[in-house]
């Protein structure tokens, strides 16, 4: 967590401490740190950069058009907000939403999702590159080059070797008739595909990754010490939907690998994907399963890059709608985030898993709901703090972002 800010939490927790009277007890408690985004705002992101930037991103109402802004953490607070485009095309959804991603110095990475003719759920994914902080962006590219009309979204970006940025995308062009289905080496379904946005923000070519996957369960990616990890919701011929990964390690991807075997079969998608973090060698996945009706949000942890996984631990309270993030904190233990709760109170939840699988009690974060306009909240550890941004479901929607020590999450 950069010094800024954890002066920033210190001052309010002092500030509270002194309301409370000497030798009161500091609750345990996430600190807001006020979002500069409009009322409307939707669909936040936090991203981690590796000289230890923080970038927050957005969508927001724009007149009868959409913005995709964000801002970054200084100073011990959300700067001013920056515009990476203002579209009237732009594919606006609770659940597959855009990103813009610190690669080091002033360098960032921008996706968004621009609607094409056709249905509506006909849109490209479009990536950007800016060396300036954000005030200039490369003329935007496509990672994808089928010339389709379909679904392309539910990205992940993560840094690629020699300053290129990774990008995995679910693919529709499978379930247009356009694309041939069957002769097109696939059975018509939503793909999993990959592509490198280079340096001069040029794509690279495509790597069809899994023919068949859930059509819209976000998908997740992170570095390991010796590549690159990416986790989605599969989609079998039984149609059981259970969480997957594939490995980009020695120069080649690996054959998809069950993380866990749930067993969830479901007639459609449950937009609920998968998060995962990575620190060298050790991974951590949290997913949403509902398998024989029974829901609940799990984790899994891997010593080994993804190679193999851990029996997983349930981490929810008994009524999750799920919506899962993850991260690693200092220790080497976890923190899980989700949404709890289907009637009366629904909250936003955090614990700490230690890296034997124990619990400690859950916290919580925020007021939330199990409507869709609540979105996904999100979670990052930085440092010794932990910070989490989510959508307040109230009326106007409205991006919020809070953090706190690591220590609020008890052992």
């Amino acid at each position: 967590m950069p010094r800024a800010w954890r002066a920033a939490c210190t001052a309010s927790g002092l500030a509270l401490v002194a309301a409370l009277g000497t030798g009161a007890v500091l609750p345990q408690r996430f600190v807001a740190s006020p979002v500069p985004a409009a009322p409307g705002s939707l669909a936040p992101v936090l991203s981690e950069g590796p000289d230890g930037q923080l970038v927050l991103s957005w969508l927001e109402p724009a007149g009868k058009r959409h913005a995709l802004r964000f801002s970054e953490w200084r100073d011990g607070a959300w700067r001013s907000p920056r515009t990476v485009l203002v579209d009237d095309s732009l594919f606006v959804n609770w659940a597959d939403v855009p990103s813009v991603v610190p690669v080091g110095g002033e360098r960032l990475v921008a996706h968004w999702l621009r609607r094409t003719a056709g249905g509506t759920y006909d849109y490209a994914v479009k990536l950007a590159r800016s060396a300036d902080g954000g005030r200039n962006w490369t003329v935007p590219v496509s990672p994808h080059h089928d010339g389709l009309l379909g679904e392309h979204g539910f990205v992940s970006l993560v840094p690629w070797p020699e300053g290129g940025m990774a990008a995995l995308w679910l693919d529709g062009r499978g379930m247009t008739g356009e694309s041939g289905g069957h002769a097109a080496g696939h059975d018509g379904g939503m793909t999993l595909r990959h592509a490198v946005l280079g340096p001069d923000g040029e794509a690279g070519h495509e790597t069809l990754l899994d023919v068949r996957t859930c059509e819209c369960c976000q998908t997740g990616a992170a570095r390991t010490r010796d590549g690159l990890v990416v986790v989605y919701r599969d989609r079998s011929e039984r149609e059981v939907r259970d969480i997957y990964c594939v490995r980009w390690q020695a120069g080649r991807w690996s054959d998809p690998q069950l993380v866990a075997a749930d067993g969830w079969e479901i007639a459609g998608c449950p937009v609920n994907g998968p998060a995962i973090a990575a620190r060298d060698d050790q991974v951590v996945v949290a997913w949403f399963t509902a398998p024989r009706d029974s829901a609940r949000v799990l984790l899994s942890r891997s010593n080994d890059g993804g190679r193999t996984f851990a029996t997983p631990v349930r981490v929810d309270e008994g009524s999750p709608t799920g919506r899962a993030d993850v991260a690693l904190l200092a220790d080497g233990s976890a923190a899980v985030c989700w949404i709890e709760g289907e009637k009366g109170p629904v909250r936003i939840r955090a614990r700490r898993v230690a890296a034997d699988g124990e619990l400690g009690a859950p916290v919580t974060v925020a007021a939330s709901s199990s409507a869709r306009r609540a979105g996904f909240p999100r979670l990052v550890a930085m440092g010794d703090w932990l910070v989490c941004a989510w959508t307040d479901p109230a009326e106007p929607l409205r991006i919020r972002s809070a953090a706190a020590s690591q220590r609020v999450l008890p052992r």
